[in-house]
């Protein structure tokens, strides 16, 4: 992860979370009162988050040293220990929550990104997610994503062009907008388009976009829109698809099949933390 925008993001986190004081461990606890954390997982998954960790503890307090069981990426089973954290009793509990929160909701994407990824079984085929990430948290979301073996669309609004239907509508076609975009963006920049109907494909393609989308196609009506498609063009398929319908889209030829429920229906992982005091003083 980027370690510079990760650090942004904890101290906005920590911000909201802790503002002038936690008024309940600053009260209880001095600094030279050390404890020991441990985050453990209470069900099996695939856990992602060990910068978070890391950068999390360090960034509130240089004292907490962080020690880690698992990798990003790595299978748990339940009852297993992810982290070990030792320090200051007050910056244990002060991090605890907002890094908890963070991975055990990108342990849940990644979990459910591996799921997607092993009913699909192509090998081929790749698993994708769409812009339709929580605020504030698609950095992290999409980086779950690729922890869990699936690959990212474009991040923003900002580094594709893609042409959805309602862009088309306002514009007149697909020929008339493709044609307007290349003449007003980069060569480095790619264009995608959705399309619905056999007629859209073949526009699509006349049009020379580097994308097709098949969106809310089912695999019989994208199996008879593919003959239209060059091997050169990327082709995608989304809307609709649930986790139990990924395998009808198996042996279809498909480039990427995106797939929202990745970040905006993913259940997090349940993990938990636990501290004990080690009646350690500062030396």
């Amino acid at each position: 992860m980027n370690r510079l925008k990760l650090k942004q993001k904890l101290e906005e986190f920590f911000m909201e979370d802790i503002g002038d004081h936690d008024l309940s461990s600053d009260f209880l606890f001095s600094q030279d009162q050390y404890g020991r954390m441990t985050f453990s997982s209470k069900a099996g998954g695939v856990f992602c988050g060990a910068s978070i960790i890391e950068e999390g503890f360090h960034l509130l307090d240089p004292a907490v040293r962080t020690h880690l069981h698992f990798r990003d990426g790595d299978d748990l089973a339940k009852g297993d220990c992810i982290s070990t954290m030792e320090g200051p009793m007050v910056s244990l509990l002060k991090g605890e929550r907002v890094i908890l929160n963070l991975i055990q909701r990108m342990s849940g994407i990644a979990t459910l990104t591996k799921q997607a990824s092993h009913l699909l079984d192509s090998e081929k085929t790749r698993i994708c997610d769409t812009r339709k990430t929580t605020p504030g948290l698609r950095f992290f979301e999409k980086y779950a994503v690729r922890t869990g073996g699936g690959f990212n669309h474009r991040n923003g609004l900002y580094d594709a062009v893609m042409l959805k239907d309602n862009h088309i509508a306002l514009f007149g076609s697909i020929t008339q907008a493709v044609d307007h975009v290349k003449k007003n963006i980069g060569h480095m920049v790619k264009i995608e388009v959705e399309t619905e109907t056999e007629a859209q494909v073949i526009e699509a393609v006349e049009a020379g976009v580097d994308c097709i989308m098949f969106d809310n196609r089912t695999p019989a009506e994208i199996k008879c829109f593919m003959k239209h498609v060059p091997p050169f063009i990327t082709t995608e398929a989304s809307g609709g698809i649930t986790l139990e319908k990924v395998p009808e889209f198996r042996g279809l030829d498909l480039d990427y099949l995106s797939l929202g429920f990745l970040t905006h229906s993913a259940k997090a992982l349940d993990i938990s933390a636990r501290a004990v005091s080690m009646k350690e003083e500062v030396q």
